[in-house]
């Protein structure tokens, strides 16, 4: 039996993604284009991700799914974290955010340059249930950008164990070591035992 989630994420990359990561007997779709993100101005990635998923939940009245990540850079205590689809400013765009972090991480002595993605991934349904994954994937940070796969800092990031960036990863390679591909994996068995 396939199990239906709804993915609360108006890119539709991210719903493939998303879909492929999680494999067989489920079935991502799209949000109802009705749906309006809430702002992510929680202070956490659980919070973030619980409120997209809850406010697609009560639009579409199906189980839904959300995720909330950001890169934490151990010279900046842990920033920007949640605000890394901010960190230029407001309404920055991907390219903003990686110059900003480039020009940081010039700065930064080898030895201090290491980094982590982190993504939280949750699933809430209309009998009022939700499940939490969180995961990560350790690298360091270089200051010339690598690749044109992936998005936003991916370019800067290589993961422990590799010497090309994530953005250099192909879509199965990344999917593989991410923080998404491993929080959602870890998901995947809540959403299959709601078939």
């Amino acid at each position: 039996m396939t199990v239906r989630v709804a993915l609360a994420s108006a890119n539709p990359g991210k719903v493939r993604e998303i879909g492929s990561i999680l494999g067989e007997g489920i079935e991502v779709i799209p949000p109802d284009p009705a749906w309006v993100a809430p702002p992510e101005d929680d202070a956490t990635y659980r919070g973030n991700a619980l409120a997209k998923a809850r406010s697609l939940l009560e639009l579409m009245g199906m189980p839904c799914i959300a995720d909330d990540s950001g890169i934490e850079v151990d010279a900046l205590e842990g920033e920007p974290g949640p605000r890394s689809a901010r960190f230029a400013g407001p309404g920055a765009t991907d390219e903003a955010n990686l110059q900003k972090l480039i020009a940081i991480v010039r700065e930064t002595p080898l030895e201090q340059r290491g980094a982590r993605y982190r993504c939280v991934a949750v699933i809430v349904t209309p009998d009022g249930r939700d499940r939490i994954a969180e995961d990560t994937v350790e690298g360091t940070l270089i200051t010339e950008p690598h690749g044109s796969g992936g998005f936003g800092y991916d370019p800067i990031f290589v993961p422990v164990g590799e010497q090309r960036t994530m953005a250099q990863l192909t879509a199965v390679e990344k999917d593989a070591i991410s923080h998404r591909g491993k929080a959602f994996r870890a998901l995947a068995t809540a959403i299959r035992s709601l078939g």
